[in-house]
């Protein structure tokens, strides 16, 4: 039996989000990352909309969502109400979270920041902010993994990443997949729709500049770092983190320590699951996520 998801929009903490719907029942909400959309999740959008309410937003700055011009409006406490808002907005005050990339940024300063809401926390290649900071001050390696964010954060990014119809972005999210079947030319249409949103491509790029996360530019004296945001980094929500270890962009030094900050962590690693371990292994990933949620 297939499916169907729905699409809404919800008028949220000053913004209007936009979101696919599948299913009813308790609400997992599934939080994209950069530079995707509501997308991202169809796969689970099919699989937990079978016996939850499932609901991928477009995140603010994003394809159907509002775009904000001010930059301070991808401030992160910002983004954290928004998911908020919009979970209240659908009739929910306990929810699970799952959340990739710079959605996981957001996922964990929410449950740092709201630990009543959530049942679960299910966080898919995003580093824990204190980890993060650590990793970028003392490992060269992740250093040299996160310099493209200082491309990001340059005001010459949109003109690199559009170029030749988003190649860049084409070759970085979907490049392998098109190969191994894990994309269809239909998805990388759906893509590149998003992408040419007007201001789409400003607004996820926001994320990065408004946050200044990522190794220091020419002429900055240090790294940027989330980690200094919250007054604590523990998160108190029982939660599972899902790596694939081959993310070049996010190295497997972000799980070291982990446990410090996470006291009730479960860990999965998928050896062979790249940054976008999502559109690789769905299977693999959504039945993590179902045991867990299963889980007492």
């Amino acid at each position: 039996m297939s499916i169907e998801i729905r699409h809404a929009e919800a008028e949220v903490n000053g913004v209007r989000l936009h979101y696919a719907a599948a299913g009813a029942g308790p609400l997992v909400m599934f939080v994209h990352g950069f530079p995707e959309f509501w997308y991202e999740w169809r796969h689970q959008l099919a699989d937990f909309g079978r016996d939850h309410l499932a609901v991928a937003p477009d995140m603010r700055g994003y394809n159907l969502s509002s775009r904000p011009a001010d930059l301070s409006a991808y401030a992160v406490p910002t983004l954290v109400e928004d998911i908020r808002a919009l979970a209240e907005h659908l009739g929910h005050r306990r929810f699970t979270l799952v959340a990739h990339d710079w959605g996981g940024a957001v996922a964990w300063a929410f449950a740092i920041a709201h630990p009543a809401y959530l049942e679960k926390l299910v966080i898919i290649n995003a580093p824990h902010p204190g980890v993060f900071a650590r990793e970028l001050k003392e490992n060269p390696a992740q250093q040299k993994a996160s310099s493209y964010m200082v491309m990001f954060r340059s005001p010459q990014a949109e003109q690199i990443l559009s170029a030749n119809n988003y190649a860049a972005l084409v070759g970085a999210v979907l490049g392998q997949g098109l190969k191994t079947g894990a994309f269809t030319e239909e998805d990388k249409k759906a893509y590149i729709d998003a992408w040419s949103q007007p201001g789409a491509l400003t607004g996820g790029l926001n994320y990065y500049r408004a946050a200044r996360i990522g190794p220091p530019a020419e002429g900055e004296k240090e790294a940027t770092s989330l980690a200094t945001t919250f007054p604590s980094l523990n998160v108190k929500v029982p939660t599972l983190v899902i790596w694939g270890e081959k993310d070049m962009a996010l190295l497997t030094g972000n799980l070291e320590g982990l446990d410090k900050y996470v006291p009730n962590l479960t860990v999965k690693r998928i050896a062979d699951g790249t940054h976008w371990v999502i559109h690789e292994k769905p299977e693999i990933v959504n039945g993590y996520i179902r045991e867990f949620i299963a889980g007492q």
